[in-house]
């Protein structure tokens, strides 16, 4: 498994890096809104490799066979590399490449809050909230932290999940296929 595991999990953790790197660079040129959609996106595209990593070893090692849960425990030691991967791309990106990131961004939340009509109330508690988040981006351990947490977290375990119930197959499965391909 350790293999198989290492394999996907540093594949897909490449896959993400360099798709975040690119996110990056050209957030501001694409918009923030759009930047968010292109980096969901290429998280699953990733994590997507979760699938596959899971597959490899259901068909090398599990000889065709893999229950749910080693399928879950397979997919979420992949994904977790590549959620490391994800963080560490973010801290080495946020404070060599874009350290006025959230300044930035902060600005464009509280413009668009403006725009949408937010009463001085409503700006003044969204401009506490990107102060706050500034802080938290400043400090490498707590912005690790949540990033790992909000960001590619959620979407890798629902890719593991996803990925773990459509290949689970068990020896009665296949016994059912053999019967279909002969009957």
């Amino acid at each position: 498994m350790k293999r198989t595991v290492l394999v996907f999990g540093v594949i897909s953790g490449l896959v993400i890096s360099v798709l975040m790197g690119i996110t990056t660079i050209f957030a501001e040129r694409i918009g923030f809104d759009r930047a968010v959609i292109v980096g969901y996106t290429m998280m699953v595209m990733a994590f997507l490799l979760v699938f596959f990593g899971i597959r490899s070893y259901r068909e090398n090692v599990g000889g065709g066979e893999i229950s749910f849960g080693k399928a879950f425990q397979v997919g979420v030691l992949i994904m977790l590399i590549s959620c490391v991967f994800y963080v560490v791309s973010w801290e080495i990106i946020y404070y060599n490449f874009i350290t006025d990131f959230a300044d930035k961004y902060g600005a464009y939340v509280i413009e668009k809050a403006r725009a949408s009509g937010a009463t001085e109330a409503q700006i003044a508690e969204q401009t506490r909230q990107m102060k706050e988040m500034k802080v938290l981006l400043d400090n490498p351990w707590l912005s690790a932290a949540v990033i790992f947490i909000s960001e590619p977290l959620p979407v890798g375990l629902v890719m593991t999940l996803l990925s773990a119930l459509l290949l689970r197959k068990r020896r009665k499965d296949r016994v059912g296929e053999m019967q279909s391909a002969v009957g």
